[in-house]
């Protein structure tokens, strides 16, 4: 033993309405004594803790009585567990029946919001949906501060920027032309292309927020949607000037900021649970419209690019080179509009046709 003081080990707790759950943060556990009273529970043992190879002890006086006879522990490589039963099927307020509570208790809060079963008799409920005000206090006097809390803000911030991006554009796009006219449609690209460039960058960051859990939902339709945006702006970057001018593309620019002015705001109704009926209405059925716009403006613009990669041959790698390897970027699109862009499109339409079937049936369900 390095030290024969007694110290207390972290002590994590969660419960439902039958069972309080005890986690002890030790390994290497040795000798342990366990008391189980009525309304109080005691421990000690030796083993490996925040304070290295000791004697570790804590004692709990219970907010209320519990069975003692059903009550269990199990002693596991990384931790102790302790499944505590209730006497009365009741939420506590508080684990200790004193208001202060020792700085070695800890709320389990992963356990929770996500409980992982012992087994399938000791189940710990989700306080986060069944007590959101119980969970809230709870966290507040843990952390100071909710845990979801910085992720709203984060949010917030993230739509609020996205929809004044391009509510920008999309104003610029319309004011400008409502004043010039069709004369307006060449300078289209050149007007909001930086700002456009911008705002997808941004949304890059939303093929990484389900991956990080900061947003539900998969990352494969984000990725779809905002990879084909990101190659087709790359596309008028870079190939023939041209088509920078063509009506076309001030109509794909005024159809992906119609979207996004529609989209950006209803995620931050949903996000503070406000309940907004037209715009609503609008993010499932505004698609219908703009989709497939989009998607002819795209295939236009690919389509229109093809003779000048077929005469300059931009991006091909042609023989002889030290890799023995040949790339035709004017074969690469021809692929892309046949084999890629179509499928991609039709996913993107199904997963909004099942997304709007669920919410309109969500919403009748609701009525009745």
């Amino acid at each position: 033993m390095t030290n024969i003081s007694t110290l207390h080990p972290f002590v994590y707790w969660a419960q439902n309405e039958k069972q309080i759950y005890l986690k002890v943060d030790l390994i290497n556990v040795q000798e342990p004594q366990i008391e189980i009273e009525a309304k109080y529970i005691q421990f000690s043992c030796s083993g490996t803790g925040a304070q290295g190879n000791n004697k570790y002890h804590f004692s709990l006086n219970f907010y209320d009585e519990v069975n003692t006879e059903e009550c269990n522990y199990k002693i596991l490589d990384k931790y102790v567990t302790f499944v505590i039963v209730k006497k009365k099927i009741d939420w506590w307020p508080r684990l200790i029946s004193q208001p202060l509570k020792p700085q070695w208790l800890k709320i389990d809060f992963d356990r929770w919001q996500s409980p992982e079963d012992m087994n399938e008799n000791e189940h710990v409920g989700d306080i986060l949906k069944d007590h959101n005000d119980i969970f809230d206090r709870l966290q507040k006097e843990e952390m100071g501060y909710r845990k979801e809390d910085s992720r709203k803000v984060y949010l917030t911030f993230y739509n609020l920027i996205m929809y004044l991006g391009f509510l920008y554009i999309c104003v610029v796009l319309v004011v400008k032309s409502m004043k010039e006219g069709a004369n307006f449609f060449p300078k289209g690209f050149e007007t909001v292309a930086t700002p456009m460039l911008i705002m997808q960058g941004l949304q890059l960051l939303e093929i990484i927020h389900p991956l990080l859990g900061i947003m539900k939902g998969g990352a494969l339709m984000p990725l779809l949607q905002i990879s084909g945006r990101c190659f087709m702006l790359f596309i008028l970057n870079s190939c023939d000037t041209r088509i920078q001018s063509h009506p076309v593309t001030y109509v794909l620019f005024l159809v992906w900021s119609g979207i996004e002015i529609i989209r950006y705001p209803y995620y931050l109704s949903q996000l503070y649970k406000l309940n907004n009926k037209m715009l609503e209405w609008l993010r499932y059925n505004a698609w219908i419209i703009f989709y497939p716009i989009g998607f002819f403006c795209e295939l236009t613009v690919f389509f229109k690019n093809l003779p000048f990669l077929d005469e300059t041959h931009k991006w091909s790698i042609e023989m002889p080179n030290s890799f023995n390897f040949i790339f035709n970027s004017s074969f690469m699109l021809r692929v892309h509009i046949l084999f890629f862009a179509p499928p991609t499109m039709i996913m993107l339409l199904w997963h909004m046709y099942l997304a709007r079937k669920q919410k309109f049936s969500a919403n009748k369900l609701k009525r009745k």
